[in-house]
C-alpha cells in the first residue's frame, strides 16, 4: 500500500486555524472541528516516536494509537477537510509533538491554534509552550466526551474533606436522568455492587460468547509492519490485534457486547478465569478513550436493553456505574490534582518493578496468566489490574511512580488522565486516601475465591509461612505489620487489623522475615 500523502486535499493558501487533533480524540463531532472550514482551516495530526518512548509502550498500544489516527485522517479527507498528517515513518520527522508543530506552524503561518482540552498534562503544558513560543493564540476547547466538566468537578470537590466516587455518581444520575424514577433511582437503590461478585465456580464459565475482533485490514497492517520494524524492542506482540480502529468498528463492538455479554457482566465483572481473557466484559474502553464511541451512546445502549428486558438492572447499573461513575470521577481527579498528584508516595515505597512484569516469567499462576495476557492482547480486566498486577505491587511495595509507567505502557486503553489515578490512587493507594477509602489489599484467598488460578499453583494462599506459602499472603500480613500505625487510623480497616492483632510476636517475625526473602528474590 502507498503511503499516504501529508493530504489527499490541497491546503489553503492562508490559514486562518491549526486545528490539532491529538490521537486519544479521534471524533468528527469534536470540539476542535466544531467551526472548521475547510477554505481557511487545516487539521494537523502527527505520529511522533515520543508518544511511544517516553514509558516504554508496549506493541498493541501502539498501534491502536495509530492505526486508528491513520484511519481517521483517511475519514476526514474523504469530507474534504485539509489535513497535514506527518506518519512516524516519514523522512525528516522530528520525533515529538512540540517540535512537529513548531515545524508545522513555520510552514503554514496559521493564524491561531485550537485544540480540544486533552487527556496527558505533559502534552498539554508541551503545546501551550509551542503556542507561546510562536506568539499564536491556543483556544483550549472543552472536551464533550464526558458527561461533567472539570469545572463541574472544582465545584463539587471544593471544601470536601474526602472525594468519593459514590457522591459524585449520585449526582451525575441526578443531573442527566440515568437510570432514574423521578427523583429515586430505578430499583430503589443507587449502588448494586453486592449482586456483582460471582465467581464462576468449580465448572468454570460456560458458552462464553466470543469476544468482537476485527482483522486488520491493509492500514493496519501497514502499522503492525512499521511496529515490528522501528519498535522491535518494545513488549507485547501483535500477532492476536483485532481492537476496534474505526467508528464502525467501535459501533459494531458497543452492539454485541449489549447483545452478547452485558447481560451477564454484572454477575461474573469481578470473576476471573485461566487462559479467559475476555469473559463477559465490554473491550469497550479503547474506542471510548480514542473517542471513537461517546460516553452518552453507551450509556444510552445499556439503558435500552433494562427497558428492553434484555439484561438486568445489577448488570446495567453496574456497566453505568463504570461509565458514568468512575470515568468521570478519575478525570475529575486528575485535573483537578495534576501536576503534584503524579509525585505522590504516601506509603513511601520505593522498590523497583520487577523485571518479569515486562514478560510474564514468574512461578505465580495469576500474575504469570494475567501479564502473559496483558501482554499478548493490550488487555485486562479491572479486577486483574486491581486485585492481581495491582495488588502484588502494592504489598512488594513497589514504588507507585513504576507502577504507573508500567499501566500506562501497556494497555490499549491507556491515557494518562484516566490511567494514572486508576493505578497510584485506587491500586497503590499513593494519594494516601484521596480517591480511595482504603487500600486494597487481601491475602491470596481472594484470588483463590474468584478464579482457579490457585489449582495447580505451587503457592497456598491459606499459608503465609513455608515453601509453600503464598507470596500474596505473605505480604498482605507483612503489609499490615509494616504500615499499621498508619492503617489504624482507617476505619475500614478495622477488621483486618483486628485479625493482625492475633498473631503473634514469633508469627509476626516469620512472615517479616520470609516476605523479606521474597521480596530480595524478586528484586
Amino acid at each position: 500500500m502507498a503511503k499516504a500523502k501529508a493530504s489527499s486535499t490541497s491546503l489553503p493558501a492562508k490559514v486562518r486555524h491549526l486545528v490539532i487533533v491529538l490521537g486519544d480524540q479521534l471524533d468528527e463531532q469534536s470540539t476542535a472541528l466544531k467551526d472548521f472550514d475547510a477554505s481557511q482551516d487545516v487539521v494537523w495530526m502527527a505520529e511522533v516516536a515520543e508518544e511511544s518512548t517516553h514509558v516504554w509502550s508496549a506493541k498493541q498500544r501502539i498501534a491502536v494509537f495509530l492505526s486508528a489516527m491513520r484511519h481517521f485522517a483517511e475519514h476526514l479527507r474523504t469530507q474534504r477537510m485539509p489535513v497535514h498528517y506527518t506518519r512516524l515513518d516519514d523522512g525528516g520527522n522530528l520525533g515529538s509533538l512540540p517540535l512537529e508543530l513548531g515545524k508545522a506552524i513555520a510552514q503554514l503561518q496559521p493564524a491561531a491554534l485550537i485544540l480540544t482540552a486533552p487527556g496527558d498534562w505533559r502534552v498539554l503544558q508541551s503545546l501551550r509552550a509551542v503556542a507561546t513560543q510562536h506568539q499564536l493564540d491556543l483556544e483550549l476547547r472543552d472536551d464533550t466526551h464526558f458527561f461533567s466538566t472539570v469545572r463541574e468537578f472544582a465545584v463539587h470537590a471544593k471544601d470536601r474533606k474526602q472525594l468519593r466516587l459514590e457522591y459524585w455518581y449520585r449526582e451525575l444520575r441526578r443531573e442527566h436522568g440515568i437510570l432514574m424514577e423521578g427523583k429515586e433511582p430505578v430499583g430503589g437503590k443507587w449502588n448494586f455492587d453486592a449482586d456483582n461478585r460471582e465467581s464462576f465456580g468449580k465448572t468454570g464459565p460456560q458458552n462464553l460468547p466470543p469476544p468482537t475482533r476485527f482483522a486488520p485490514d491493509a492500514t493496519t497492517q501497514e502499522v503492525i509492519a512499521m511496529i515490528n520494524t522501528q519498535f522491535a524492542s518494545h513488549p507485547g506482540t501483535l500477532h492476536s490485534f483485532g481492537w476496534p480502529v474505526t467508528r464502525v468498528q467501535a459501533l459494531k463492538a458497543l452492539q454485541t457486547f449489549i447483545a452478547q455479554r452485558l447481560p451477564l457482566f454484572g454477575q461474573y465483572e469481578d470473576a476471573m478465569w485461566s487462559g479467559e481473557a475476555w469473559l463477559y466484559h465490554s473491550h469497550l474502553s479503547s474506542a471510548l478513550n480514542l473517542k471513537l464511541l461517546n460516553p452518552r451512546e453507551v450509556v444510552q445502549a445499556a439503558e435500552e436493553a433494562l427497558r428492553a428486558g434484555d439484561a438486568p438492572l445489577a448488570a446495567v447499573e453496574g456497566f453505568v456505574r463504570q461509565i458514568l461513575g468512575w470515568r468521570e470521577f478519575v478525570r475529575g481527579i486528575y485535573w483537578t490534582q495534576m501536576p503534584s498528584y503524579l509525585e505522590r508516595n504516601a506509603l513511601d515505597a520505593q522498590a523497583a518493578l520487577p523485571a518479569w512484569y515486562w514478560t510474564g516469567d514468574t512461578d505465580m499462576a495469576c500474575l504469570k496468566d494475567a501479564i502473559s495476557q496483558t501482554l499478548e492482547h493490550g488487555y485486562a480486566h479491572h479486577i486483574q489490574r486491581l486485585m492481581v498486577t495491582g495488588l502484588y505491587a502494592l504489598l512488594l511495595g513497589v514504588k507507585p511512580q513504576a507502577v504507573h509507567a508500567w499501566y500506562l505502557s501497556v494497555y490499549v486503553d491507556a491515557v494518562e488522565w484516566v490511567e494514572l489515578p486508576n493505578t497510584l490512587g485506587m491500586s497503590q493507594f499513593g494519594d494516601g486516601g484521596l480517591m480511595a477509602s482504603k487500600p486494597y489489599v487481601a491475602s491470596g484467598k481472594y484470588i483463590q475465591r474468584m478464579s482457579n488460578h490457585c489449582k495447580g499453583c505451587q503457592y497456598d494462599p491459606a499459608q503465609s509461612t513455608g515453601a509453600t506459602a503464598c507470596p500474596y499472603t505473605t505480604l498482605y500480613w507483612d503489609f499490615l505489620i509494616r504500615h499499621e500505625s498508619l492503617l489504624k487510623k482507617n476505619p475500614r480497616m478495622a477488621m483486618q487489623l483486628k485479625n493482625l492483632a492475633r498473631l503473634e510476636g514469633p508469627a509476626r517475625d516469620a512472615i517479616t522475615t520470609q516476605a523479606t526473602a521474597h521480596r530480595h528474590a524478586q528484586l
